[in-house]
Order: C-alpha cells, then sequence, then structure tokens
C-alpha cells in the first residue's frame, strides 16, 4: 500500500461504537452496495477503486444482492495488497424479514458470512422492524405474509451472534424512537446502531438526539436523496437551498450534504461507482458549514422518501404508515 493512500485512509474520522465485542471503530463515511441492478462486476471495479481511494467501510444486505460481490471484491484487493488483512475493513450486512424469527437469526448470518467469504462481520443489522413468513423474500411482500416481530427473541439471537464472535457488534435499521426504547427496555447488548434514511431534505433531528442519548449511532442511507433510483428522490440534489450553499463554499450539493450528515454525528453511506465523485464524497473533512448555512438548511421542507406503505396491511402489525413510523413522518 503507498503512502499516499494511506495518508488518505488516515483522514477519515472513526466513531467507537459502544456495545461491542472489543472496540470497534467504524469508519464515518461508508460505500453502499444497494443498487437497482447489483451487475456483480461493476460492482467489483467500484469497490476495488474506493478502496484505493481509502474507503474501508462497506455496507450490503442479503436484500441487495451485492454480497458474493463485494465478498470477491475483498479477496481481490488483499491478492493484490490494497489492503493487509481483512481486518483493515468495516462490514455491515443485515437480517432480512423473512429470516426475523429467532431460529433462523443464526443461519442467515452464517449464510451471509459464506457468500460474502468472511469469518466475521463487524457490524449486522435488522434491515426492517418487522417479520414475514419464513422463504418469502421477494419484495413488495405479499400483505398476507406481514406479522409483529417477537422483537425480544428475535433480538435474543442476534445477541448470540455476537457472543459467538459472528459479527462483532449488533444493530437496527429504520427503526423510530419508540421501537428503539422497547428494545432498550429489555436488551442485554444495547443496539450500538439505528441505520434509517437522513438527508437535509429529512432531517430525523428527534431520532438523532434520541439516539445520541442512548449511545446509539446513527448511520444515515440515502444522505444524497438516492437520485436515480427507483426509490430515490431529486429533491436533495436539486434543491436550490443547498446549491446556493455549495457556490458559497466551492464544493458540490453532495459534498455540503455528506458534511451535513457528518456535522449531526451521523455516518453517510454513500453509493457512486463513479471515481471522480466516489473522490468527492471523501473531500468533506478540512472544512465546515456556518451557522448562516445551518440557518438556511433548518427551513428546508421536510418529507421522507421512503414511507414503505409496502409494509402497512390491514391485516398486519401496522395498519397505517403513521403506526410503522410511530408519527415520525
Amino acid at each position: 500500500m503507498t503512502t499516499a493512500l494511506n495518508s488518505v485512509t488516515n483522514k477519515i474520522p472513526k466513531m467507537e461504537l459502544s456495545s461491542s465485542s472489543g472496540p470497534v471503530s467504524m469508519p464515518v463515511i461508508g460505500f453502499g452496495t444497494a443498487a437497482d441492478n447489483n451487475d456483480g462486476a461493476t460492482l467489483i471495479s467500484a469497490v476495488l477503486e474506493s478502496i484505493k481511494l481509502g474507503y474501508r467501510h462497506f455496507d450490503t444486505a442479503s436484500a441487495y444482492g451485492s454480497e458474493q460481490a463485494l465478498g470477491e471484491a475483498i479477496a481481490e484487493a488483499l491478492r493484490l495488497g490494497l489492503i493487509a488483512s481483512r481486518d483493515d475493513l468495516f462490514i455491515t450486512s443485515k437480517l432480512w424479514p423473512s429470516e426475523a424469527h429467532a431460529h433462523l437469526v443464526l443461519p442467515s448470518l452464517q449464510k451471509s458470512l459464506r457468500t460474502l467469504q468472511l469469518e466475521y462481520l463487524d457490524l449486522y443489522l435488522i434491515h426492517w422492524p418487522i417479520t414475514v413468513t419464513p422463504g418469502k423474500r421477494e419484495f413488495p411482500f405479499d400483505k398476507q405474509d406481514l406479522m409483529p416481530m417477537d422483537f425480544k427473541s428475535v433480538w435474543a439471537a442476534m445477541e448470540v451472534c455476537q457472543r459467538l464472535g459472528l459479527t462483532k457488534s449488533i444493530g437496527v435499521s429504520n427503526f423510530s424512537c419508540k421501537k428503539l426504547e422497547n428494545l432498550l427496555s429489555f436488551a442485554t447488548i444495547p443496539p450500538s446502531v439505528n441505520q434509517v434514511e437522513m438527508n437535509p431534505v429529512w432531517q430525523q433531528k428527534k431520532l438523532t438526539e434520541f439516539c445520541k442519548a442512548n449511545g446509539i449511532i446513527v448511520t444515515a442511507f440515502s444522505p444524497l436523496g438516492a437520485k436515480g433510483s427507483s426509490w430515490g428522490t431529486n429533491d436533495v440534489m436539486d434543491n436550490e437551498v443547498l446549491k446556493e450553499i455549495a457556490k458559497t463554499h466551492g464544493k458540490t450539493v453532495a459534498q455540503v450534504c455528506l458534511r451535513w450528515v457528518y456535522e449531526q454525528g451521523a455516518v453517510p453511506i454513500v453509493k457512486s461507482y463513479n471515481k471522480e465523485r466516489l473522490k468527492e464524497n471523501l473531500q468533506i473533512f478540512d472544512w465546515e458549514l456556518s451557522e448562516d448555512d445551518y440557518d438556511k438548511i433548518g427551513q428546508i421542507k421536510q418529507h421522507r422518501m421512503m414511507p414503505k406503505e409496502e409494509l402497512v396491511s390491514a391485516h398486519g402489525p401496522y395498519k397505517s404508515v403513521e403506526e410503522l413510523w410511530d408519527g415520525e413522518l
């Protein structure tokens, strides 16, 4: 590994995760692998390029169909000497609702590890606060397959995964304050992370304050609004306020968004297969937003990009979008 590469990597700050088996440091910017079309060769190439640029944090999930390609990219990075060992990386994967049954949690993690060709994860998350009939992986789910999650038994199984050393830390994704509060009431090992939609158009102030008060790190998916994807929105990248702030600083809108997320104490998970954008996304640590910027960002109209009506059913655990998010809309 070159000195230049080391210097880039060293510029990316890290956060210590609480409730982990030993000290676990998470780089404060991650490379996301959720895509509409996860072409293996393209993803492998992008991951290798990102490692060369200094990325060390990679986010995947069994549902993304990207675990195999990410695993192959990690193996190739080791073979090429781009990283000294697998320990240089921080790898996250997630438990899909159809496996969110106490007896399926451990087998699901073991399957992800086999697909990734890894011995352990750094972080394993419950993907959604809902359970689906086992084996029903297709999304959107049939409404009849939506079931309430047995949070206690599923979380107990997640804790077993950590105690076995198959993941260094455990957490959740898409959990509201109320659902986190419930989880914290019985967890022996509290969640170390909550991964949620977060960007200047959906700022999650209440949730980030709750997480901060309870030692939970927020990781932010779609910090740029996922423009161009089937689930994304142009509202972030095309926002005039953000464009104006970017112009003032001589930065891109993407850099303003990522810097804003970082200044909230959260960790942005960005997805790009473009080398120049990957490079730009790392250039957020040597400048800061002003109070004036904060005033302007604070006035941006808020709306959730992914309300997830697909998880709502008259016969399921959540009868409305309000119930799914516990009013955090």
